[in-house]
């Protein structure tokens, strides 16, 4: 900064409102200032910088896998409002493990960041406790938090399950399977839950063998699907509680001849161009990232309100898949 000061004639002072967007210097001595650090290479001493203000301008995001195309709306919607503040976004993923998820956060944490939003993986977050109460600002997404009181922003999965299921009923089916994720996973349970509401509000029962819950591993929803399609009286319709376990459903219905009607959870890339388009109840990933970030920010400037629960709608897109009648 001494050497940028004295190549533009200007003081110590002067150097740091430039480069910290300060108001106070004429136009024709920002430009001095510029010339000079762009002559000279210098650039700012974020660690000095943060020692002295006690902020990083840095956001954690811990995704449960970065890979999946649900996150990536997500991601860039929290890149974009962090951006907005003059934040960096550092992300990584947990893999659906507690562990991972855990070492992830306590290590974003170790580096200073201002603030985490986390898609939970695990049931018990209280190890963030220590942190929240040193000033990290924390968000949960997609899931709430476990045994901690903590700002969350969320779909409504109960209600677009719900009314997914209800939609195949109205087209006539009165035997349908529900295929989900892990049983320890909120979403799914309340997913679950809204297929029971459902199927409970039309007087209709609920086979054992109708309702999968695990992995969503290819071969345990292909193993799960078959099964429900086996039999004297197999289902007629499914519904898939995720985009992963939808797109696995997919490909087996696409080697079978009698028809089965099918709704999923999500939408997912090139649904609507399949043949026939597969009927979804869609979230929208990039308005809880914003909606998520935004809440960050509020508690980063000082917001003293109690945490917040955010539940966003769900819709649902008929594209043809939901609307197939029961084989006869």
């Amino acid at each position: 900064m001494k050497d940028v000061a004295a190549r533009a004639g200007v003081g110590l002072k002067t150097v740091s409102r430039v480069v910290n967007g300060e108001p106070g210097v004429t136009p024709e001595t920002e430009n001095r200032v510029r010339a000079a650090i762009e002559a000279l290479g210098f650039r700012r001493n974020d660690s000095a910088r943060v020692l002295r203000k006690g902020r990083t301008a840095t956001v954690g995001l811990v995704l449960e896998d970065l890979a999946d195309p649900f996150y990536g709306p997500l991601n860039r919607a929290v890149e974009e409002v962090a951006r907005a503040h003059g934040a960096l976004l550092i992300n990584g993923s947990s893999a659906e493990d507690p562990d991972r998820e855990r070492e992830l956060a306590l290590a974003l944490c170790a580096r200073r960041v201002d603030g985490l939003i986390v898609i939970p993986a695990g049931t018990d977050h209280r190890y963030l406790e220590p942190e929240m109460r040193a000033g990290v600002a924390t968000v949960f997404v997609d899931r709430p938090a476990g045994r901690i009181d903590a700002d969350a922003v969320l779909s409504d999965s109960f209600g677009g399950a719900r009314a997914g299921v209800a939609h195949l009923i109205a087209g006539g089916h009165r035997r349908i399977g529900f295929i989900g994720d892990h049983p320890r996973i909120h979403t799914a349970t309340e997913r679950l839950r809204g297929y029971r509401a459902a199927m409970a509000a039309a007087g209709l029962p609920v086979a054992g063998e109708w309702v999968s819950l695990g992995s969503t591993d290819p071969g345990r929803v292909v193993s799960a699907t078959r099964a429900m399609l086996a039999g004297p009286e197999p289902v007629t319709a499914l519904f898939a509680g995720n985009n992963r376990v939808t797109v696995t459903v997919v490909r087996l219905l696409a080697a079978r001849e009698r028809p089965v009607a099918l709704v999923g959870f999500d939408d997912f890339e090139l649904a609507d161009l399949l043949r026939p388009g597969v009927t979804v109840v869609a979230q929208d990933p990039a308005a809880m990232g914003r909606v998520a970030t935004d809440l960050l920010f509020q508690r980063l400037g000082g917001a003293g309100l109690p945490p917040t629960r955010v539940e966003l709608p769900t819709r649902l897109i008929p594209r043809g898949s939901g609307e197939l009648p029961p084989a006869p």
